[in-house]
């Protein structure tokens, strides 16, 4: 009579249906019954290979969890909703939302995530750079993939994050093109003549971001200490249902099939064409008549180090005090018109300053200055370090008053100016080798000594014949 089996020994059979079966026992099911589960293979070395990697799983701790996995689309859909809206913040969550409707779901979104593999990731991505994206872009799908598999991993759903194998497509970094001091002042100059003038001295001169620059209100501005707090910034979110049926509230927008060659309805669109919606599309809710958490919106930096308090130059003071004096006028003329928002910055009724508006206004400047086309983020924040490096501060003030938390990321912002090259160089080499003395003026010739050195010359070529 054989030995009886253990618990947890395996058992390996030859089955009627011509393939060898392998049974595990990995524990004990939430109902109380017991977890067995189940390899197949043609030959028997292959299923107790099987089989030996689900013990070792089992025995390390780190086997998956029974039951039916979900597919990456469902997978998805339950990390951003359940999981991640607990930690980003509502600008990241919409662009995690928009990168899983148009990249990853189309993409993947079919495989279960216990059967995605790294070859279904890298066809995605060689898709994708195909379509023209940039690598920029998939980088950010890589990481926002990676970081859900991540989550899937550590709930044991599956036994590997299978992004961890890929690389993305390499990025080609940006190369900054901050403003010039003399851009820099023909840049002021064209913003002189508008009411918005002291944004731009305070984005140009103090390397504030767009939406800090917007978010900035009167009681984080100490014009006695001269500091500004910037607590808040301004953004613009989207607008998601308040209602009970997303599909079918956004019904009149829907539209599945991609658009003509020759598309009329979009053709003054920036954007052009939209992506046809998925047949579930829930987007739209900027018609929803319950919208919410959408539009404009003062928003809480997205690190700690973004709310450190920044120095007022105190040349900026005096324009900050008549700025302010003019909103007063400007708020007592609106009367009951006037919104308040307590901004620095605000349009002629209160209200804080649109984003999209503000950035048309900088290429308005641009071409009214005579500058070449440029980013906001290299007129503004690129430029605040690159001079105030010519200027000769370190790195690390240079660090804090642009609040990084790495000096790696400032040194990025600052772009070297060949003149400063070259003056530095002019320098180094004065240090190692002092400028040498002037030659000595040569002794005007009389009249005999020429005489006398044309006569050497003529004896010489004699005695050479």
């Amino acid at each position: 009579m054989s030995p009886r089996k253990s618990n947890l020994e395996s058992t390996v059979y030859f089955g009627d249906d011509g393939w060898w079966h392998g049974r595990v026992t990995m524990g004990v099911l939430p109902d109380g019954s017991p977890d067995r589960r189940h390899r197949m293979a043609r030959t028997e070395p292959a299923v107790r290979r099987k089989v030996r990697e689900l013990e070792n799983l089992r025995d390390k701790g780190r086997a998956p969890k029974a039951g039916r996995k979900p597919t990456v689309e469902q997978w998805m859909t339950t990390y951003l909703t359940d999981i991640a809206s607990l930690k980003l913040k509502p600008r990241s969550l919409d662009d995690y939302w928009s990168k899983t409707r148009n990249d990853i779901v189309p993409g993947v979104g079919k495989h279960r995530i216990d059967k995605l593999a790294p070859e279904h990731l890298e066809q995605m991505y060689r898709v994708m750079l195909d379509a023209g994206h940039a690598p920029s872009h998939i980088v950010k799908v890589h990481r926002i993939l990676s970081r859900a598999l991540k989550i899937a991993h550590r709930r044991r759903m599956i036994g590997e994050n299978v992004a961890t194998l890929v690389d993305p497509p390499s990025i080609d970094e940006t190369e900054a093109n901050p403003f010039t001091q003399e851009e820099a002042k023909a840049f002021l100059k064209a913003a002189a003549k508008r009411p918005t003038f002291m944004r731009w001295i305070v984005g140009v001169g103090m390397g504030f971001r767009q939406g800090e620059t917007l978010g900035l209100r009167w009681p984080y501005v100490d014009l006695e200490a001269e500091l500004f707090h910037p607590k808040w910034q301004l953004q613009r979110l989207t607008w998601r249902h308040g209602c009970g049926n997303a599909h079918a509230c956004g019904g009149r927008l829907h539209h599945f099939e991609p658009c003509p060659p020759d598309c009329a309805t979009h053709k003054n669109y920036k954007r052009g064409c939209p992506k046809p919606c998925t047949r579930s599309c829930v987007k739209h809710a900027s018609i929803c008549p319950d919208r919410k958490g959408g539009g404009l919106a003062f928003t809480r930096p997205k690190t700690r180090k973004s709310t450190n308090p920044v120095p007022i130059p105190p040349a900026f003071v005096p324009y900050l005090i008549a700025h302010k004096a003019q909103q007063d006028e400007l708020r007592e003329a609106a009367g009951e018109l006037w919104q308040e928002h307590q901004a620095v910055f605000t349009r002629p009724d209160g209200r804080p300053i649109d984003p999209r508006a503000d950035w048309e206004e900088f290429k308005e400047l641009l071409e009214e200055a005579g500058i070449t086309d440029r980013r906001l983020y290299d007129g503004s924040r690129h430029t605040a370090g690159t001079i105030l490096n010519e200027l000769g501060v370190d790195m690390p003030t240079i660090m804090e008053i642009l609040r990084h938390t790495q000096i790696s990321q400032t040194r990025r912002y600052v772009k070297g100016r060949s003149h400063l090259s070259k003056d530095a160089m002019r320098r180094m080499g004065d240090t190692f080798l002092p400028a040498p003395e002037p030659a000595p003026e040569p002794a005007t010739e009389t009249r005999t000594e020429t005489g006398d050195r044309r006569a050497a010359r003529s004896r010489a070529r004699r005695r050479i014949r």
